[in-house]
């Protein structure tokens, strides 16, 4: 069994390295080992500024965040605006050599990188693969292959240990939905949610979607009769838990799904179920086990 588990995340890990082929701009000069303490590089999110931060590479911008904490040794960066919208006359007066970014903002922030004459990294953080595939290639840009192959491993001990958890158990379906205030959509198993649902062991409804969202109307959803329901927000996440409240209190066909009639419906901490991966998965799992299995 460990044999094959150990097949399975390098076939994982495989897939997300074409994911990531092609995000670095090849105009742009590739750094030296060590030469990043010599670079400028700005992160245009917290969790491109997290990977940075356990590479140990310094870094001249970070994002302005209220729900997500920048670590202390950036407290002199200078803020860049949010990893939405992100600043970019700000980010041009940094004269930065780097600015990486997540892919899943590639389309809106390339043009802008491009007409602005920076280079751009864009990361595939929509698994948990793709967040060490994401490693494993800015430690080899960097000079940080040794920090880089030391977390690899470290993930690598934890997947192997953390997939016999639940291989007996069954896989329940479930239906992530990922809102924000007034609306929401489906997150299929290409988003960051469903990945952690699939690495927990469960299978999402939308799974073979070829996006990461989609919108789908609620018959629809009833015909897949989850198990579960996830709940999960985008951004202002208190608002979110109230519309959800909302709409299942409102909305009638939402008794008529057995999840609900069940007492199978979850709002995700959005602390741990965010928009891309980052390094606390380990406890976002946690989150799901008795939610996907019972206490």
């Amino acid at each position: 069994m460990r044999r094959k588990q150990r097949t399975v995340w390098m076939a994982a890990f495989s897939a997300a390295a074409l994911l990531l082929s092609g995000c670095v701009n090849q105009n742009a000069h590739t750094a030296a080992a060590g030469e990043a303490d010599e670079l400028r590089i700005v992160a245009t999110s917290p969790a491109v500024v997290d990977i940075m931060a356990r590479l140990d590479i310094d870094l001249v911008g970070v994002p302005n965040s209220t729900l997500s904490e920048i670590p202390a040794r950036y407290d002199d960066a200078t803020r860049t605006g949010t990893a939405m919208g992100p600043d970019m006359e700000v980010i041009k007066t940094l004269n930065p050599d780097w600015v990486i970014g997540p892919a899943s903002l590639q389309t809106d922030m390339e043009p802008k990188l491009e007409a602005a004459g920076l280079n751009g990294i864009f990361l595939n953080l929509e698994s948990v693969e793709g967040l060490y595939k994401s490693v494993e290639q800015l430690g080899e840009l960097f000079g940080r292959q040794e920090e880089a192959q030391e977390m690899i491993d470290e993930f690598s001990a934890f997947y192997y240990e953390y997939s016999q958890v639940n291989v007996d158990k069954g896989s329940p379906t479930v239906l992530v939905l990922m809102g924000l205030p007034g609306s929401y959509v489906v997150a299929t198993g290409k988003s960051y949610v469903g990945s952690l649902v699939r690495l927990a062991g469960g299978t999402n409804v939308y799974e073979d979607e070829e996006t990461d969202f989609i919108i789908a109307n609620t018959e629809d959803m009833q015909t897949k009769a989850p198990d579960i329901i996830l709940r999960a927000a985008h951004a202002m996440p208190e608002d979110v838990v109230n519309m959800f409240k909302e709409e299942f209190e409102t909305n009638d066909i939402w008794r008529h799904f057995r999840a609900v009639e069940d007492g199978c419906v979850y709002d995700l901490p959005y602390d741990q179920f965010g928009m891309s991966a980052k390094f606390n998965f380990p406890e976002a799992l946690d989150t799901l086990q008795p939610m996907l299995y019972g206490e």
